[in-house]
C-alpha cells in the first residue's frame, strides 16, 4: 500500500511524463499514460482508445518534425486510488519559423491506478478560445 503523498508524486509525475513524451514527440510513452479504453477529448478532437490516441499523437509528431514546436504544461494534486483532477494550463509555446503563440487552457482528468501505476482514464481539455495548429 501506497501512502497519499507517494500517489501524489506518482500523479505529478503521469502529467510530467505525459506533457513531456508529447513535446518530445515519444508516441508509446504518450499511449502509455493512458488506459486502453481512455477518453481523450478537447475541442479540436475527440479520441477513444490507444490506437486513437497512438493516431492524433502520430500527427502531432509529424508536426513537430515539420518543424512546430509544442511546450505543453498542466498540473493538478488529486489524492486517492481513483482520482478526478481539475487544473489551468498553459499550452506555453507553440513556434514555427520563428513566430511564437501562446495559449492558454484549463482541463479535467479522471485518473485510474492500475496496476500499481496511475494513467488518464479521461483527459477532457477546454480551450479559452479557438486556435488551429495549422496556423
Amino acid at each position: 500500500m501506497t501512502s497519499d503523498t507517494e500517489d501524489k508524486v506518482a500523479i505529478a509525475d503521469l502529467f510530467t511524463r505525459y506533457c513531456c513524451a508529447l513535446d518530445n514527440g515519444e508516441l508509446e510513452t504518450v499511449v502509455d499514460c493512458f488506459t486502453a479504453d481512455a477518453a481523450l477529448k478537447s475541442p479540436m478532437i475527440d479520441l477513444k482508445g490507444h490506437a486513437a490516441i497512438r493516431d492524433f499523437v502520430g500527427r502531432f509528431s509529424a508536426q513537430q518534425a515539420a518543424g512546430v514546436q509544442f511546450r505543453p504544461w498542466s498540473q493538478t494534486s488529486p489524492p486517492g486510488s481513483m482520482a478526478s483532477g481539475r487544473g489551468n494550463g498553459l499550452l506555453v509555446l507553440i513556434s514555427q519559423n520563428g513566430a511564437h503563440r501562446g495559449f492558454r487552457r484549463k482541463y479535467e482528468c479522471d485518473l485510474v491506478k492500475q496496476d500499481g501505476a496511475w494513467r488518464f482514464n479521461r483527459r477532457t481539455v477546454f480551450h479559452d478560445h479557438e486556435y488551429s495548429l495549422e496556423r
